[in-house]
């Protein structure tokens, strides 16, 4: 009898065991996100990102054309890793990307996605969380733009 009550005593202790790494696992994950939103959200002129783009002029109301010309470019070298919600795919979603980073970041790490990768905190950090190095896609700065706008239509930008 006193064998069968220490197995499930074992057995008891195994199973909290478990639940106490799934809890600290979900208890952990907030933390990260909200340290990325942290990041994230800086609006110094460090923020801006490393590459030759210090300003970009955007448009007012929006462009029709850059934003069909962008969700092509999107459709073909980027869908299949971003999602258009929040949500994470292979790397970030991109809903809210426009308020997150200034544009001139944004077209700064899709034409220069190496060297923002090894320099840049802010992509650095998101590398931590997507685990997935984003290819250079080796867009113009013309097709960096269109992608910009349609990111912008993407998050019902005027």
């Amino acid at each position: 009898m006193a064998r069968t009550n220490a197995f499930f005593s074992k057995r008891n202790l195994f199973a909290a065991s478990i639940c106490a790494l799934i809890l600290a696992s979900c208890h952990f994950s907030p933390k990260q996100e909200s340290s990325q939103e942290k990041v994230v959200r800086d609006t110094s002129s460090s923020a801006i990102g490393q590459g030759k783009f210090t300003n970009v002029t955007l448009t007012h109301p929006l462009d029709q054309q850059m934003i069909t010309a962008g969700k092509s470019i999107y459709d073909i070298k980027c869908g299949s890793c971003h999602k258009l919600t929040s949500e994470k795919l292979v790397g970030p979603g991109w809903k809210g990307v426009t308020d997150r980073r200034r544009p001139e970041w944004i077209m700064n790490f899709v034409t220069n996605t190496d060297e923002m990768i090894n320099k840049d905190a802010q992509a650095q950090a998101m590398l931590e969380v997507c685990m997935v190095r984003m290819p250079n896609q080796n867009l113009s700065d013309n097709d960096a733009r269109n992608v910009l706008e349609f990111m912008r239509s993407n998050d019902n930008k005027n």
